[in-house]
């Protein structure tokens, strides 16, 4: 098992044509779903299993199920709990939210992907989400996150918003170079307890 924190090098997933959340988005993510040791965890949209690995890493005591459709993913995603050797992360095969009927309620949800049916996996989330827990997704498109807002606005979660503009070296003719990544919109929202909005601030 991975023995160095968050951040596990992208290269040393086993990886295809399947999308991963890379290094430093992953990271960020991370620490907004406020994991614990014996947290229970959805990856909606697993891909290659970068985040489903790094929650079960972190969430020793914990489970980690990882949601996904896609053969090809469902195969990286077995290599890779196996490379990594995490026991707790339980491979789902199929699409939410129908996938997501006899699983856990989770304290966790991070949501890579959700296809066609956005609305339906976000209904599901969250009311089976524990109170007080946290819904994490990242989103390349504005459209995205807006419906992302909307969806917890109107039922008064909290909310946090993060825009990642990352760029990482590379050597180039012997130079360091910085290279950008496309930028990622961090969205993260807090379930409150019953219908009222939580008192705690999400993030101070």
């Amino acid at each position: 098992m991975w023995q160095y924190g968050f951040g596990i090098p992208d290269e040393l997933f086993i990886r295809g044509s399947v999308p991963m959340t890379k290094q430093e988005i992953r990271v960020l993510s991370l620490s907004k779903m406020r994991l614990k040791s014996d947290s229970i965890v959805w990856d909606i949209g697993a891909g290659t299993g970068s985040v489903s690995v790094e929650a079960a890493v972190y969430c020793r005591e914990g489970r980690v199920f990882a949601i996904e459709k896609n053969p090809e993913a469902i195969k990286l995603l077995k290599e890779n709990r196996k490379a990594f050797e995490v026991k707790n992360m339980e491979i789902v095969c199929g699409q939410a939210p129908d996938a997501l009927s006899n699983l856990p309620c989770p304290d966790s949800i991070f949501i890579g992907g959700t296809g066609d049916f956005t609305e339906e996996i976000l209904e599901t989330a969250a009311e089976r989400l524990t109170p007080y827990g946290i819904i994490v997704a990242n989103a390349i498109a504005i459209d995205t996150l807006c419906s992302l807002q909307g969806f917890f606005k109107v039922r008064c979660w909290e909310r946090d918003i993060t825009l990642a503009n990352i760029s990482t070296s590379k050597q180039v003719k012997g130079k360091t170079m910085m290279f950008a990544h496309n930028p990622i919109y961090i969205f993260a929202a807090r379930k409150p307890e019953d219908s009222k909005k939580a008192e705690e601030p999400l993030y101070e």
